[in-house]
């Protein structure tokens, strides 16, 4: 049986929330999203206006997995 695919997509932190959940715009739709594994092992601290790259299951386009903080 395949993986579920997963959509990559870029977008900017609206909100911090309580245990490292954040609320992220995409495109025209805010979702719901937590920090990867790899980022909170590296304890990397991110603030409203910053850009991300996010994961985003195909069964539920609401939530999402931020991978990485997108520097200039």
């Amino acid at each position: 049986m395949p993986k579920e695919k997963r959509l990559v997509v870029e977008g900017v932190i609206t909100e911090v929330l309580s245990n490292t959940m954040f609320r992220v715009q995409v495109k025209e739709r805010i979702i719901l999203a937590y920090l990867s594994g790899k980022m909170r092992m590296k304890y990397r601290k991110l603030l409203p206006g910053e850009k991300v790259l996010v994961e985003i299951s195909s069964y539920d386009l609401n939530k999402g997995r931020i991978l990485q903080a997108i520097t200039k």
